[in-house]
């Protein structure tokens, strides 16, 4: 769970305003940059149920990670 409010990371169930579904290889490809994130959702890797504005952040967070 990536709680964006208080800039927080847990393994803790809860209640999610997004849930992003991908596969453990398509994660590792759109981590390491291998993967756009738009490319994996429109071709079906990458599925979003809940608020799609939060989902559209994910590759600004991802490309921070990678530095």
């Amino acid at each position: 769970m990536l709680d964006g409010t208080s800039n927080s990371v847990s393994e803790g169930d809860g209640d999610a305003d997004t849930t992003i579904k991908v596969s453990w290889a398509d994660w590792e490809a759109l981590s390491s940059g291998q993967l756009d994130g738009m490319t994996a959702f429109m071709t079906g890797k990458l599925k979003v149920e809940g608020d799609m504005s939060n989902a559209l952040q994910l590759q600004g967070v991802l490309s921070k990670l990678r530095g």
